[in-house]
């Protein structure tokens, strides 16, 4: 038994050394830097927009919801971002007035725009300026005695704003904007003898959308 002991205790002495000697010959190696993601803006992209109007001026003045899709494409030099898009949505914005027995209704079924847009980024989050062209559906109904009558006219005008947008995910994005309408005038109930002039209508939107962009928006920068 005393010769096993000391057999083992001389293999032991004898390895320990060379276990040593290996550790000491490795070479050290950092871990790998985890890339840093940069966000590329260029590319196309399609969402659902929805939010809130309401109207300058007139009293009543109209008042109400939208919800609708958006789609457009971004380029990007830079810092600087510059694209265009448009949007289009289902509108419940109204106001309504009663005097004499004569109930007059103004209802804006839908509206739209075509802009420009052109901002800063900075990584993940854009801000930006945007204008163009803007457009809605508009009906006016003008009821007595239990009879109603309406026309729909088509208004177009022009638009200015500004918004934020930011990827919260790799190829999707979420944006706030505010945008100012200004609506043409038009003439509802001209076939009839009783012309009535709209006057300029304008528009104060705040509207919230999800984006979806194609294409990758990521690239990995060590």
């Amino acid at each position: 038994m005393k010769k096993v002991l000391l057999a083992s205790a001389c293999l032991f002495a004898l390895a320990a050394p060379a276990s040593a000697a290996d550790l000491a010959a490795r070479p050290y190696t950092k871990a790998p830097i985890a890339p840093a993601a940069v966000y590329n803006w260029t590319g196309f992209y399609l969402g659902v927009v929805g939010g809130g109007a309401w109207e300058d001026a007139n009293s009543p003045a109209m008042q109400g919801g939208f919800v609708g899709g958006t789609a457009g494409y971004n380029w990007q030099t830079g810092s600087v971002v510059f694209g265009i898009e448009a949007d289009g949505a289902w509108a419940d914005v109204n106001a309504s007035a009663t005097a004499l027995g004569i109930t007059v209704a103004s209802k804006t079924d839908a509206l739209g725009t075509v802009r420009g847009r052109i901002g800063w980024a900075v990584n993940n989050v854009l801000l930006y300026g945007t204008g163009g062209y803007a457009w809605i559906d508009n009906k006016i109904s003008i009821t007595t005695l239990g009879l109603t009558v309406s026309d729909s006219k088509f208004h177009s005008g022009w638009t200015v704003g500004a918004g934020v947008e930011a990827f919260f995910a790799p190829q999707w994005s979420v944006k706030g904007e505010y945008l100012y309408r200004s609506l043409g005038s038009e003439t509802y109930f001209g076939g009839v003898g009783v012309p009535l002039n709209s006057g300029t209508l304008n528009l104060h939107t705040v509207q919230v959308g999800v984006n979806y962009h194609f294409g990758g928006p990521i690239v990995a920068k060590y």
